[in-house]
């Protein structure tokens, strides 16, 4: 089974490579649908999948000077204290019950259909945003980003999904005019200590597997590396309808599971 699992861990780093979508929108699914996983270890074994994932990324952003630090500090504030206090309560309600189980397949059945529409509708969004929003004062959006960080910080403690499209969207909302790569670095450096926390209380729950993450970090990291030398030979109008429609369908079926 490993080589089956470094095979998706493959899949998915194309398609993350290629679209930008986060590792979490794909892998969690695939490891409840097609490899039969608990939601939980699904979500505890992505978490520190994505950290891993996202912490290559952000050091190309980084070297790239394509990351507002001072963005991903103010959702960190937020996200950090939400991530741990959303932790502690799967502790509390027992992480591998059927009630843990039922909230993350709700939650993360949500958030995709979410996520789907918002790797659709993004340049609409950006360009509504840019027509009708345009700056807002410093300090609001200070404040709006750090409840955003809070958002993120319970939805991928609970379903391991938001810290890509759905964080990217919120930003776009909250700052039009930063260049959208600068907003994407952003973005991802932000995912890194928030997956990292988040998959580390799941460690402690006891909701990782370790020879699953190491059979997915093994097809994808250069699953994430030939996908990102690709995807400018792919375009983007193909790929977005069909990422969307995968979404879509997954999302429903975690929903009506």
């Amino acid at each position: 089974m490993n080589l089956l699992y470094s095979c998706a861990g493959l899949g998915v780093g194309l398609l993350v490579g290629m679209t930008g979508v986060g590792g979490g929108s794909l892998m969690t699914p695939v490891l409840v649908l097609l490899f039969g996983f608990h939601p939980a270890t699904a979500v505890g074994t992505d978490l520190l999948f994505a950290a891993v994932t996202k912490t290559v990324g952000t050091g190309v952003h980084g070297l790239s000077g394509t990351v507002n630090w001072r963005v991903t500090g103010l959702l960190a504030i937020g996200s950090i204290p939400a991530t741990l206090i959303t932790v502690v309560m799967l502790g509390r309600i027992g992480v591998a019950g059927p009630q843990v189980a039922a909230l993350i397949s709700l939650v993360l059945g949500v958030a995709l259909v979410v996520t789907a529409l918002a790797v659709v509708l993004r340049n609409r969004i950006q360009a509504f945003a840019l027509a009708h929003l345009g700056e807002m004062p410093p300090r609001r959006a200070a404040i709006l980003t750090v409840i955003t960080g809070v958002l993120l910080g319970v939805l991928v403690s609970i379903s391991s999904v938001g810290a890509g499209a759905l964080g990217l969207t919120a930003l776009v909302f909250l700052y039009p005019k930063q260049p959208i790569a600068r907003l994407v670095g952003s973005d991802i450096a932000h995912a890194v200590p928030l997956t990292l926390i988040a998959g580390i209380g799941h460690w402690y729950l006891g909701s990782t597997n370790w020879a699953l993450l190491g059979a997915l970090l093994l097809g994808s990291l250069p699953g994430i590396v030939i996908g990102s030398l690709v995807a400018t030979r792919v375009p983007d109008a193909a790929l977005r309808p069909i990422l969307a429609a995968t979404l879509l369908l997954v999302g429903g079926k975690m929903l009506v599971q």
